[in-house]
């Protein structure tokens, strides 16, 4: 006579022939593998070294467990290109404000970037040190920046005298429309970029947060825009995320955030909206300790781009439980 064995497994009726079994031939016949398992028979637990002598019949009621979770990582390592360049790191940064040259060169160093700005200036005929002494230009890739321009006539002077310096046709472009916030004034902005792109610079222009300017300045020919997350020097954070969404949804060249940056957290906000780089100067410079500030930069910036690919979860009103409910015992 074929005996069959009725029992209940995780909820649900089960027949198996052959009559009553040890928890051991019941784990091997339901193809299941004994480790990272556990077996609870009629609410009782049998441990793995009872297996062998404990069986199982006709009406018992069988729970097996194990462990599930959810989650995934990707390893991004793309790489941001500008104007046909590409570089390793998406973090660049300033080289001002910092209480000495050595200083400078150690925080530069820690930071992980490969572009750094350089403001264009009178030489000192009285210095015995040069900024570009401190800055290893095999390593590191020298953006002129036209930082304290007024005028559109002014910022294209400025590039022409980087350029002709020996530094590169890149320029951060940047023409000042007021003293007390320093925004931009956009008007000048996109004069001089329509000039300096016609000339054969590759453009990266600092403006406001304005999606409508951003794709103003992408038409002229910028190779990136640069949209203020806050105002420079104030350490205040991306205070128009929104903004930083739209312009990236209109925009076919790289978005970079540049000047709000104060801490780690602001850089990871800016990567999370998706932005294809943070360039900042102060965050790092005014910091009280700036070269492990700028190796928090460098991980922030990292991490934010690896959440932003990963995606993260809607935001609720309510708790959602982490652990799913299939599987709990009855």
């Amino acid at each position: 006579m074929n005996r069959k064995l009725e029992i209940i497994v995780n909820g649900q009726k089960t027949t198996l022939s052959g009559g009553g079994r040890t928890v051991q031939q019941l784990v091997r016949d339901l193809d299941l593998r004994a480790d990272h398992i556990a077996v609870e028979v009629n609410e009782q637990i049998v441990s793995k070294k009872e297996w062998p002598v404990s069986f199982v019949e006709n009406g018992d009621r069988i729970e097996i467990v194990h462990f599930v979770g959810g989650g995934a990582s990707k390893n991004v390592s793309d790489k941001l290109v500008i104007g046909g360049r590409e570089f390793q790191s998406r973090l660049i940064v300033g080289s001002g404000k910092y209480e000495s040259l050595d200083l400078m060169r150690r925080a530069l160093e820690a930071s992980g970037a490969d572009m750094v700005t350089v403001a264009v200036r009178r030489v000192d005929l009285s210095a015995k040190e040069s900024l570009l002494n401190y800055i290893d230009r095999k390593r590191f890739f020298i953006l002129p920046n036209t930082a304290g321009c007024y005028t559109a006539q002014d910022a294209i002077r400025y590039a022409h005298l980087a350029r002709e310096a020996g530094l590169s046709e890149f320029v951060k472009l940047e023409v000042i429309g007021d003293e007390r916030t320093l925004f931009p004034d956009n008007g000048a902005l996109l004069e001089a970029t329509r000039v300096l792109v016609k000339e054969g610079f590759v453009v990266l222009p600092y403006t406001n947060d304005d999606p409508v300017v951003c794709k103003k300045l992408e038409e002229a020919g910028a190779a990136a825009v640069m949209p203020l997350g806050a105002p420079i020097g104030s350490g205040l954070g991306i205070q128009n995320p929104n903004n930083i969404r739209i312009i990236l949804e209109n925009a076919s060249v790289p978005v970079i955030v540049d000047a709000g940056v104060g801490t780690a957290s602001d850089a990871t906000i800016a990567m999370e909206l998706g932005v294809d780089g943070v360039l900042m100067n102060s965050g790092i410079a005014g910091a009280k300790d700036p070269v492990t500030m700028a190796q928090a930069m460098k991980l922030a910036v990292e991490a934010g781009r690896l959440a932003f690919f990963a995606g993260r979860i809607p935001k609720k009103m309510y708790a959602t439980a982490s652990s799913p409910l299939e599987g709990m015992l009855t």
